[in-house]
């Protein structure tokens, strides 16, 4: 049974030691509405190749996981009703010979499974708010305890608790590093209302952490928080006053548990005429470009040692 397959772009760009940067699909599949989801399909793989890096979109197609798609299986994450998988899922659509699209946690794993060191997302998933009583919480927290891979990622949405999901990664003992910040992104906007022990400069500084990690023996992830650039970011009255309209909505409606985060943000990006929708674009596309350039570190760095 072949349950992890490589494409040949990933396996001879891995077996080089040159650049690769790991893709979700379920940005693809799930959070963005078609056809714009198969346009950002191929514009976030087209940025990496325009830096000479190597992407690796990574979807499970039929019961195999795979790292690196073409444009065929590209054209299935956008336009295919697919499951959500996280890693819990993987075993079972393998066995099933079923398809799915990998969250941030089954990104993670799989791309580390290959071999891939660097990952770009939207938004790292986290703490739900009320998870106290609910224990909502995403896998991806759990994953990068024990995966090592570097993920860029615009923080994690302000719909969720940042402070709870700042513990825990904490407790995962999950280094985060703000690229040219020191304050936590919160998604849509630049700034949280929550500070970051450590900051960086520049993507060679990154390579440098993640050396220091692999020296170490560390087996955790690495966040990178990288900010939206300011004159994309969403305004923050704006944002302050949909996210206040969607949380009364939901609490009038008596939505509760997990099907809270699919509510918020659907009306969020209706209540906003889809403003949030194009500034989550912009973000992407910024982590994208930046985990380019930190995965064209690291291969310089591998190469020098």
């Amino acid at each position: 049974m072949t349950i992890l397959h490589l494409s040949d772009e990933v396996a001879s760009a891995l077996a080089d030691a040159r650049p690769v940067v790991a893709l979700e699909s379920t940005i693809i599949s799930h959070g963005l509405p078609r056809p714009r989801n198969l346009e950002a399909a191929r514009e976030f793989e087209a940025i990496l190749r325009d830096q000479g890096v190597t992407p690796a979109t990574i979807a499970v197609l039929d019961g195999v996981a795979h790292v690196g798609l073409d444009d065929e299986g590209v054209r299935r994450i956008a336009e295919e009703d697919l499951a959500k998988a996280s890693v819990r899922d993987l075993p079972i659509l393998a066995a099933r010979a079923a398809s799915g699209a990998t969250t941030v946690a089954a990104t993670a794993h799989l791309a580390a499974k290959a071999g891939i060191r660097v990952f770009a997302t939207g938004g790292l998933g986290g703490v739900h708010r009320g998870a106290s009583e609910t224990f909502d919480e995403s896998a991806d927290l759990s994953t990068l305890a024990v995966t090592p891979i570097t993920v860029v990622s615009a923080g994690v949405k302000s719909v969720l608790d940042i402070a709870a999901t700042l513990e825990r990664l904490e407790t995962y003992s999950v280094p985060v590093v703000g690229l040219g910040t020191t304050i936590f992104p919160s998604f849509w906007l630049r700034e949280s209302d929550f500070t970051l022990d450590w900051a960086v400069d520049s993507p060679e500084q990154v390579a440098d952490v993640m050396a220091a990690h692999d020296a170490l023996g560390h087996t955790q992830g690495i966040v990178v928080a990288n900010p939206i650039p300011a004159e994309k970011a969403w305004q923050r009255d704006e944002h302050d006053r949909v996210l206040a309209t969607a949380f009364a909505e939901a609490e009038a409606q008596g939505i509760r548990g997990k099907a809270v985060t699919p509510f918020l943000l659907g009306r969020i990006v209706e209540l906003s005429d889809g403003r949030s929708l194009e500034v989550n674009l912009d973000l992407a596309r910024n982590n994208v470009t930046v985990a380019g350039r930190i995965a064209t570190a690291w291969a310089a760095r591998a190469a020098r040692a």
